[in-house]
């Protein structure tokens, strides 16, 4: 019987120790109620103001403090203000058209019921703002940190984010003339940097142009893969369709494999279907221009617009490498016919062998 007993003890006291040991290892989360910031932003035409809630723990941890709980002291607050201002001031940063806004505080209070300090600031613009930029990572010491935006255009509440140690910009377009000329213009830059920047993309248009043609028919093919990609784009970015990228991007190689090996086959002779080989493959690229759209950011209230000047901008691109490869060709089939046509062929072999190897590496 008393080794029962003395069972039992030894269990009720491991227990005890274990809630204590869970208890112990609560107290710093109790402290910290949530590694959360909130920042209002308010735009009315030239004029951004908002306010900015952080926690005591937080401002405490950068400021050195000993513990958070004196900040909840109007006085002692007082007293840490220009140093948590300048701090504040120098990881949010806000940009409105490409232009850096200089803000500054109009108010500083605790909010001792929620372990917080409220900044109050304004700041004027250049102009009434089309694009508004933020960037801010408040409190990189804590990982999962994490700051809730939500920004009002004049008066009503337009967006909501959430930045953390990711994602540490936004951008959001008013709804003013301004705001839709911003959409229109990044939007259309976006989608000529991004034909710029794709080298798979490049090379498929490339091998569509190989084979030659009139500068009407050139562009007729390019338009063709632009009227592909725009339908799955649109799918994509309104979740109607998103299929992974294990899926897509292999398929992307695979397209270029194709047109080199369709320019081989072909040789120059029986129908021409670039066409229709540029609006079927143009389906498949689509997806992946979907996810550089979708880092980019698509403003809720100009969706179509955004759609729009995305696609416009890889038209652009688009047209300007038919330009410049074109008239390449047709100067070099002047003058020296059985060296394009050598160009031609030795073009589609390297075609098809770029997309092999992106095959190869992007499905092993």
């Amino acid at each position: 019987m008393a080794g029962v007993f003395r069972s039992v003890w030894h269990l009720s006291a491991m227990l005890a120790a274990l809630a204590g040991a869970l208890l112990c290892a609560a107290r710093p989360a109790a402290a910290h109620p949530a590694p959360f910031s909130y920042l209002d932003v308010r735009i009315d035409g030239r004029t951004l103001s908002g306010r900015l809630v952080v926690h005591t723990i937080d401002v405490a941890h950068e400021l050195q403090l000993p513990a958070p709980g004196p900040l909840s002291d109007p006085t002692i607050l007082r007293q840490h203000a220009p140093r948590l201002i300048a701090l504040i001031e120098s990881r949010l940063r806000f940009r409105a058209d490409g232009r850096a806004v200089d803000w500054s505080v109009t108010g500083l209070q605790p909010l001792p019921d929620q372990d917080s300090i409220e900044i109050a600031w304004t700041a004027p613009a250049h102009d009434t703002v089309g694009r508004l930029a933020i960037d801010t990572l408040l409190f990189p010491y804590d990982a999962n940190h994490q700051t809730f935006v939500n920004l009002y255009d004049r008066s009503e509440l337009s967006w909501q984010e959430v930045l953390n140690r990711e994602r540490t910009r936004t951008v959001f377009y008013t709804g003013t003339r301004q705001g839709r000329f911003a959409v229109f213009r990044n939007f259309t830059a976006s989608g000529v940097h991004h034909i710029a920047i794709g080298p798979d993309h490049i090379l498929f248009i490339v091998g569509l142009l190989l084979l030659g043609g009139s500068l009407p028919r050139l562009l007729g093919i390019v338009t063709a893969f632009t009227a592909g990609h725009s339908v799955t784009l649109a799918l994509a970015t309104l979740n109607v369709l998103d299929p992974p990228a294990r899926i897509i991007e292999p398929a992307i190689a695979l397209s270029i494999v194709y047109v080199g090996a369709d320019n081989l086959l072909m040789g120059g002779r029986g129908r021409d279907v670039r066409i229709w080989v540029a609006l079927v493959f143009g389906l498949v690229h689509g997806f992946g221009f979907a996810s550089v759209l979708r880092e980019t950011g698509l403003p809720a209230q100009a969706l179509g617009l955004s759609l729009f000047s995305f696609n416009l901008g890889v038209e652009i691109g688009q047209a300007a490498i038919v330009l410049v490869v074109a008239t390449a060709l047709n100067l070099l089939r002047r003058h020296h016919a059985i060296l394009a046509g050598r160009v031609a062929m030795s073009g589609s072999v390297l075609v098809m062998v770029a997309g092999a190897f992106w095959f190869f590496e992007r499905v092993f």
